[in-house]
């Protein structure tokens, strides 16, 4: 039989299938919108435009079989289109320097930073001495030192005096960029004061717009002063979002548990609060015979579940996982209304699309990832199992809940466990167990003891809700302090190659959606990220955007050049390569290269010197006998070697070097890796990829190519 008859045959059965596909697609598109090195510019989206017209009208003469392709090759331009307006559309300005000076905005949101210090994000921003077309539309400033006397809530506005930069660029070359998260977020500038905050006007004041986020707030603190530690913390993040009463010991043993989507609200949290209002109001309806024969008791349900569920959305503020989880939840409560089955593929790529339409920017956030990883998992394994047989023993009946429990644990928990160990260098070992403790406290107690709250409460009948509240969170939290306390819990993998997470999508979803006997191709995809991951290389060394922190990888691990400073960089390193150490620990064994305030380390023949302070750097003879040299202060005049400093750094972000295959060092930039995007400091200096390709620039040029180029 000829190949394409076979083509041709293979495509037509999936007729009926396809819609599935269109998340997929889209997705595509805006995958690739996201991992391309040079930002789109007008003739570009025009170009775009004009290729998504010419597919479409392709779809016909092209026939049953081969149409749907040129449709989906439409949908992935359509993806990568929206990506780019929705990039423009959140377009604010960013603090292109680092500042320190007078800081004075209103407070829209409070949480905590991976520090445990109270963060507050400002609008309505002012500056010193910037003028008001550059000032950014929100900053984020994380308070150290006493602040006892500020009790912050949204809509006061504050002042205070602090360190403002730019969003930090990756730890290392590929991974995860603040400043695309920032940018879609609207926050031009972050950093800290140790400085006093004082009120700059009540929040009477500064309460337009912010009336559901002083509700939050309000909720929040009333929960915190009626469940006290970190119970009160968990109880008010679950139920309105406000994650900052929480301790970072706690966000630690939920993390290690595998318990962290507990605290992030998500269709979990969403679903059980529909589940339980739909279930207490289908009760009613049926216990009131007048009603029961006249209404339908699971369109009432859902009707009134609809509202609860987005009330819940806008307390819990909206955020990409919130918003992500109602849209799951309205569309299975749209298909009751509708008569439809609630939770199919169908349902959940409605879901999807919808997310991605109104977010694309939430593609590339984990919590959407493995939360429809979870779901597409669970609805395609359901569909596998036989249909319930009615005419059971009693005690089958009883062990069913239990089995659904263990089974359902098992499959999202193998779904999602790919991605998390992918983003977050993690695996947690006993996460079935934990959440086959945990859960079930959250559907009893936590979230019917939250309704059951918000119906009493005001009649002042609160007492046994926050019984069933405090009782669930604190055993959750047990849980997961005691789990997270095994040996073995918890165990590192170093950060895959990129292809790696697109390979388990494409793997997964091929699995689920192909019909026929091609599904066995998905195991292609899940081959090469086993090859993949296993022959991961990692940088041999590190270099921090600040230049003040260097890792060299060894045998025994990779060394850091200083026990404290630039935490968090040194943190995702060892992360990344897989290693639960503190930056202390593995500082401890570079000391023996310290000299003073200069260190040298030998990389593959390579002579790196890191200098640390001006003094330091003044009485260096030139490079001090280097062929790379970093520091952490700028330098005033050339040096006889590939030299970095903060000002170079700022422009090429931090740097990875690998072995050359032909000896020697070959270096990879931040720079390299991202392109020029929105998201980056100097976008506007960028051509359009059309212009780029007409007008390619000679990359001999590159200062940073020729350094490379000079050290192999």
């Amino acid at each position: 039989m000829r190949p394409g008859y076979q083509l041709s045959q293979s495509l037509l059965r999936q007729r009926g299938h396809l819609f599935g596909w269109v998340p997929v697609t889209i997705g595509a598109g805006i995958g690739l919108y996201f991992s391309a090195r040079i930002e789109p510019d007008w003739l570009d989206l025009l170009a775009l435009t004009v290729l998504m017209g010419l597919s479409i009208a392709l779809v016909r003469p092209l026939g049953s079989a081969l149409g749907p392709l040129a449709l989906g090759l439409a949908l992935i331009l359509a993806g990568y289109g929206m990506a780019a307006m929705r990039a423009q559309q959140v377009a604010a300005p960013v603090l292109g320097f680092r500042y320190y000076g007078a800081i004075e905005g209103r407070i829209v949101a409070i949480d905590r930073s991976s520090s445990d210090a109270l963060r507050l994000t400002l609008d309505q921003v002012r500056l010193e001495r910037v003028a008001p077309g550059a000032r950014p539309e929100r900053v984020r400033i994380s308070l150290y030192g006493a602040q006892d006397w500020l009790d912050p809530v949204p809509g006061l506005r504050v002042m205070t005096t602090g360190h403002l930069s730019p969003p930090n660029g990756p730890a290392e070359p590929g991974d995860f960029d603040f400043r695309r998260k920032a940018w879609f977020d609207r926050i031009g500038a972050v950093g800290y004061t140790r400085n006093p905050v004082l009120v700059a006007a009540p929040a009477s004041d500064g309460q337009k717009g912010l009336a559901v986020d002083r509700l939050r707030t309000h909720l929040a603190t009333a929960v915190r002063a009626r469940i006290p530690g970190d119970a009160g913390g968990y109880a008010a993040a679950v139920m309105t979002g406000d994650r900052s009463g929480l301790s970072e010991a706690a966000n630690e043993a939920m993390r290690a548990s595998n318990l962290y989507h507990l605290v992030s609200i998500s269709g979990m949290h969403m679903g059980m609060l529909a589940a339980f209002v739909f279930a207490l109001v289908q009760g009613i309806v049926a216990a009131i015979p007048p009603l029961a024969l006249r209404v339908p008791a699971k369109k009432v349900a859902a009707l009134v579940a609809l509202p609860v569920a987005a009330f819940y959305l806008a307390l819990a503020g909206r955020d990409i996982p919130t918003e992500r989880a109602f849209v799951t939840v309205a569309v299975m409560l749209g298909a009751v209304l509708m008569d439809r089955q609630a939770l199919t593929l169908r349902s959940v790529a409605i879901a999807a699309l919808i997310v991605m339409v109104l977010r694309p920017e939430s593609l590339v956030n984990p919590g959407f990832q493995m939360s429809f990883a979870a779901v597409i998992a669970l609805v395609f394994a359901w569909s596998l199992l036989p249909a319930p047989d009615r005419d059971v023993p009693i005690w089958r009946r009883l062990a069913l809940p239990v089995l659904a429990l263990v089974f359902s644990s098992l499959v999202a928990g193998s779904a999602t466990a790919p991605y998390a160990a992918a983003h977050f260098n993690r695996i947690a070992h006993y996460g079935v167990l934990a959440n086959l403790l945990a859960v079930p406290a959250m559907g009893i107690f936590v979230m019917p003891g939250g309704v059951i709250l918000a119906v009493l409460g005001p009649l002042g009948l609160e007492q046994p809700a926050l019984w069933m509240i405090e009782g669930g969170s604190r055993w959750i939290l047990f849980v997961a302090d005691r789990i997270a306390a095994l040996d073995g819990a918890m165990s590192a993998v170093p950060r895959p190659p990129p292809l790696v997470l697109p390979m388990i999508t494409l793997g997964g979803l091929w699995l689920v959606l192909w019909q026929g006997r091609g599904k066995v191709l998905a195991a292609l995809p899940a081959a090469l990220v086993v090859v993949l991951w296993a022959g991961v290389e990692r940088p041999a060394v590190l270099v921090a955007q600040s230049g003040g922190l260097v890792g060299i990888l060894t045998e025994e691990g990779r060394l850091l050049s200083r026990p404290r400073g630039d935490g968090f960089t040194a943190g995702v390193w060892l992360e990344n390569d897989g290693q639960l150490i503190s930056q202390e620990r593995a500082a401890q064994e570079a000391e023996t290269a310290w000299s003073g305030r200069i260190a040298r380390f030998d990389v593959e023949g390579t002579r790196i010197v890191q200098v640390r302070g001006k003094t330091a750097l003044e009485a260096l003879d030139g490079c001090g006998g280097a062929e790379i040299l970093v520091t952490n202060v700028a330098l005033d005049g050339p040096r006889p070697c590939d030299a970095y400093d903060p000002i170079r750094l700022r422009d090429t972000g931090s740097l990875a070097l690998y072995p050359s295959d032909d000896g020697g060092l070959r270096i990879l930039t931040v720079r390299d890796i991202s392109g020029d995007r929105l998201w980056h400091p100097d976008a506007g200096q960028a051509p359009g990829l059309l212009r780029a390709m007409m007008n390619r620039p000679d990359r001999t040029d590159d200062p940073i190519r020729q350094a490379s180029a000079g050290i192999q």
